[in-house]
């Protein structure tokens, strides 16, 4: 078993090291609200510390799983950071969704340190943190990859290494931008099936069945029909990945007219006061429309 660094506690973060250490890894904790470090440590039986650098000494492997670009660099950098505290050797594993630049940024500077970088950005909401059952698109070094894919399927249904460093948040990119397209339609569907005078759930039950068929729509039509928006990866979040997206589409020449549009969407979400509810709250948009 693994001596083991997660730093990041959130609705993702905290079921992934609860795995880890259930599975008999020696896991340490460190989130920027102490409270939750220790809650966790009280549950799970790890240990909490109070900074970066002291949730990674000694660490084979540090996993990270925090908020934005800024955040991630404020874990792995400085003294306080987790870079400071690693050996050389280990391998840090991000499952942040984060910009590719960042991802390259710190690859660099974690090789200048003796250490390795793996971009691990994860799929599957809330629900496959705590059912074990992540996708997890990589990037980085090969050697790095296959040293961190056994602790890295503790928590996953798939695991695949993409290309050098910066493939996983490409390939993450890739999903967001193929899920706000089948979000937007779904809710459509949904929408006119109800203006119609139809009965959504029958519906479904046909038209899932066909080519219509997707995974937003087996597990979030009902919730949909039901106004219930609680499933963790937020609108909020779904917005600052987008917008990720969209710039680096400017830098490759990429053209995403559904994404920006559905972007947009979102932002109309935020303004009826839904930045924390769930992605699949495309709907209300067009039922506070008409």
């Amino acid at each position: 078993m693994a001596k083991l660094a997660f730093l990041g506690l959130g609705v993702m973060g905290a079921p992934m090291a609860g795995h880890l250490q259930n599975a008999g890894h020696d896991v340490t904790v460190y989130n920027r609200t102490d409270a939750k470090a220790q809650s966790w440590a009280g549950k799970y039986g790890g240990t909490a510390a109070d900074t970066p650098s002291k949730a990674a000494k000694g660490a084979d492997f540090v996993m990270a799983c925090v908020g934005n670009d800024d955040d991630l660099r404020s874990v792995c950098l400085g003294g306080e950071g987790a870079f400071a505290g690693m050996s050389e050797g280990s391998v840090f594993v991000d499952h942040t969704t984060v910009s590719a630049a960042v991802t390259r940024e710190l690859y660099g500077a974690a090789g200048d340190a003796g250490i390795s970088f793996v971009d691990a950005p994860i799929s599957g909401g809330q629900a496959g943190a705590e059912n074990g059952q992540l996708s997890i698109m990589c990037g980085g070094d090969q050697g790095a990859f296959d040293a961190a894919l056994p602790i890295m399927e503790v928590y996953s249904k798939i695991c695949c290494r993409i290309g050098d460093s910066g493939a996983g948040q490409m390939t993450k990119m890739c999903n967001q931008i193929a899920i706000a397209g089948v979000v937007q339609g779904l809710s459509e569907a949904l929408h006119f099936a109800e203006k119609a005078g139809l009965d959504g759930r029958a519906v479904v039950e046909v038209i899932s069945q066909g080519a219509a068929g997707s995974w937003q729509m087996t597990n979030r039509y009902e919730t949909m029909l039901d106004d219930h928006f609680e499933h963790g990866f937020a609108v909020d979040w779904m917005r600052k990945d987008l917008g990720i997206c969209l710039d680096t589409a400017d830098e490759t020449g990429a053209s995403l007219p559904i994404t920006a549009l559905v972007d947009q969407f979102y932002k109309d979400v935020q303004k009826l006061g839904g930045g924390r509810w769930d992605t699949s709250s495309l709907i209300q948009r067009l039922r506070q429309a008409g």
